[in-house]
Protein backbone atom coordinates (compact mmCIF):
# COMPACT_ATOMS: atom_id res chain seq x y z
CA UNK A 1 0.00 0.00 0.00
CA UNK A 2 0.96 3.55 -0.76
CA UNK A 3 1.34 4.27 3.52
CA UNK A 4 3.34 1.64 3.98
CA UNK A 5 5.55 3.10 1.07
CA UNK A 6 5.38 6.63 2.36
CA UNK A 7 6.48 4.73 5.92
CA UNK A 8 9.32 2.95 4.14
CA UNK A 9 10.78 6.07 2.71
CA UNK A 10 10.62 7.93 6.22
CA UNK A 11 12.41 5.30 7.84
CA UNK A 12 14.99 5.46 5.27
CA UNK A 13 15.02 9.22 5.18
CA UNK A 14 13.97 9.05 1.75
CA UNK A 15 12.19 11.98 1.54
CA UNK A 16 12.06 12.27 -2.40
CA UNK A 17 10.61 9.21 -2.76
CA UNK A 18 8.05 9.75 -0.11
CA UNK A 19 6.60 12.82 -2.02
CA UNK A 20 6.60 10.90 -5.47
CA UNK A 21 4.31 8.74 -3.86
CA UNK A 22 2.41 11.46 -2.58
CA UNK A 23 1.90 12.58 -6.10
CA UNK A 24 1.36 9.15 -7.33
CA UNK A 25 -1.69 8.54 -4.93
CA UNK A 26 -2.92 12.08 -6.48
CA UNK A 27 -2.42 10.63 -9.96
CA UNK A 28 -4.50 7.88 -9.12
CA UNK A 29 -7.13 9.50 -7.41
CA UNK A 30 -5.87 7.37 -3.96
CA UNK A 31 -6.93 9.13 -0.64
CA UNK A 32 -4.30 10.56 1.54
CA UNK A 33 -4.56 9.97 5.19
CA UNK A 34 -3.40 11.42 8.09
CA UNK A 35 -0.80 8.73 8.68
CA UNK A 36 0.51 9.06 4.79
CA UNK A 37 0.87 12.64 5.92
CA UNK A 38 2.34 12.07 8.64
CA UNK A 39 5.11 9.96 6.84
CA UNK A 40 5.76 12.18 4.47
CA UNK A 41 5.95 15.10 7.26
CA UNK A 42 8.75 12.92 9.29
CA UNK A 43 10.35 12.07 6.22
CA UNK A 44 10.98 15.82 4.91
CA UNK A 45 12.04 16.45 8.75
CA UNK A 46 14.93 14.01 8.39
CA UNK A 47 15.87 15.20 4.81
CA UNK A 48 15.61 18.71 6.42
CA UNK A 49 13.23 19.48 4.02
CA UNK A 50 10.96 22.50 6.28
CA UNK A 51 9.20 24.17 3.38
CA UNK A 52 8.24 20.36 2.03
CA UNK A 53 7.20 19.50 5.66
CA UNK A 54 5.16 22.84 5.89
CA UNK A 55 3.23 22.76 2.72
CA UNK A 56 2.01 19.37 3.62
CA UNK A 57 0.70 20.19 6.48
CA UNK A 58 -0.75 23.45 4.49
CA UNK A 59 -2.54 20.57 2.34
CA UNK A 60 -3.81 18.40 5.15
CA UNK A 61 -5.69 21.93 6.39
CA UNK A 62 -6.67 22.38 3.42
CA UNK A 63 -8.02 18.98 2.65
CA UNK A 64 -9.22 18.90 5.98
CA UNK A 65 -7.58 16.33 7.11
CA UNK A 66 -7.03 15.86 10.91
CA UNK A 67 -3.56 17.42 11.95
CA UNK A 68 -2.69 15.94 15.41
CA UNK A 69 0.43 16.22 17.62
CA UNK A 70 2.61 13.61 15.69
CA UNK A 71 1.78 16.34 12.62
CA UNK A 72 2.75 19.04 14.09
CA UNK A 73 5.60 18.17 16.08
CA UNK A 74 7.22 16.41 13.47
CA UNK A 75 6.53 19.81 11.29
CA UNK A 76 7.71 21.98 13.89
CA UNK A 77 11.07 20.17 14.35
CA UNK A 78 11.96 20.36 10.36
CA UNK A 79 11.36 23.93 10.85
CA UNK A 80 13.14 24.22 14.13
CA UNK A 81 16.31 22.17 12.78
CA UNK A 82 17.03 24.45 9.55
CA UNK A 83 16.61 27.75 12.15
CA UNK A 84 13.50 28.69 11.41
CA UNK A 85 12.47 29.36 14.78
CA UNK A 86 9.46 32.21 13.87
CA UNK A 87 7.69 29.15 12.52
CA UNK A 88 7.83 27.56 15.49
CA UNK A 89 6.43 29.45 17.33
CA UNK A 90 3.31 29.96 14.75
CA UNK A 91 2.82 25.99 14.76
CA UNK A 92 2.41 26.35 18.25
CA UNK A 93 -0.48 29.11 17.62
CA UNK A 94 -1.90 27.24 15.39
CA UNK A 95 -2.12 24.00 17.48
CA UNK A 96 -3.58 25.90 20.38
CA UNK A 97 -5.90 27.58 17.42
CA UNK A 98 -7.05 24.04 16.26
CA UNK A 99 -7.19 22.45 19.68
CA UNK A 100 -4.25 19.99 19.15
CA UNK A 101 -2.73 18.83 22.59
CA UNK A 102 1.13 20.27 23.17
CA UNK A 103 3.96 17.91 24.82
CA UNK A 104 6.98 17.87 26.29
CA UNK A 105 8.26 17.32 23.34
CA UNK A 106 6.42 20.06 21.19
CA UNK A 107 7.84 22.62 23.74
CA UNK A 108 11.42 20.87 23.51
CA UNK A 109 11.62 21.65 20.12
CA UNK A 110 10.48 25.13 20.19
CA UNK A 111 13.17 25.81 23.33
CA UNK A 112 15.67 24.36 20.93
CA UNK A 113 14.60 26.37 17.60
CA UNK A 114 14.91 29.72 19.82
CA UNK A 115 18.08 28.98 21.11
CA UNK A 116 20.00 28.25 17.29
Amino acid sequence: TYNSSVSACEKAGEWQWALQFLHDMEDRHVAKTSITYNAAISACEKGDQWQSALQLLEEMVGSRIDCCIITYNAAASACGNSGQWQIVLQLLVDMAYFHVDRDTTTYAVAVRACER
